[in-house]
């Protein structure tokens, strides 16, 4: 049995449903991100069992083919900003047609008539989150950044992150460092 579970983007979401899992009984089990395989079909309180405590974990089960097919769109864009073994240099636009094996023109009209944004924005939005949380948290310089997530150069990253943010990034960087030692 396929299940397919809404928001599980990290290493933490997968431990969260393992444990889900494992309170139900459930042996051969593969889970990945985005989704959960195992051999025994689940009964309807299964199901609402493990529904109810995905929820509590901010995870969900999903049961509409579109809003998996718009989970998949935002895992793969997941893959494709995270893992750095991914060629960067392939189009987004096959990467996601190669991953989800669907027609792009399709996926993409339905991502943007359900997120109000296409598919091409949310992924630079995205982007821009994890040099944020990099240029904050890690003390990268935008440069090892910039080499990190694969942009074609530290302008590239530089407009980008002000085109989302309104921002330039050492800005960025001055106000939440101000913030921080604000509140601490």
């Amino acid at each position: 049995m396929k299940l397919y579970i809404k928001n599980m983007v990290c290493i933490r979401c997968i431990m969260a449903v393992r444990v889900e899992l494992e309170k139900l009984n459930l042996s051969n089990i593969l889970v990945e991100l985005g989704r959960v395989e195992c051999d025994e079909n689940l009964t309807k309180l299964q199901l609402e069992m493990l529904n109810t405590g995905l929820i509590e974990s901010g995870l969900e089960l999903i049961e509409d083919k579109n809003v998996k097919i718009i989970n998949d769109i935002k895992l793969a864009i997941n893959e494709l900003i995270n893992y750095s073994e991914i060629d960067q240099k392939i189009k987004l636009s096959n990467y996601i047609s190669e991953k989800l094996n669907c027609n792009y023109p399709n996926v993409s009209k339905l991502f943007s008539k359900s997120e109000g944004i296409s598919i091409e924005k949310y992924y630079i939005k995205e982007r821009v989150e994890v040099v944020k949380k990099l240029h904050v948290q890690s003390g990268l310089s935008l440069t090892e950044i910039s080499y990190r997530l694969k942009f074609s150069s530290v302008s590239h990253l530089s407009n980008q992150f002000k085109d989302v943010t309104g921002l330039n990034a050492s800005h960025f960087k001055d106000t939440c460092l101000k913030e921080k030692a604000f509140t601490a």
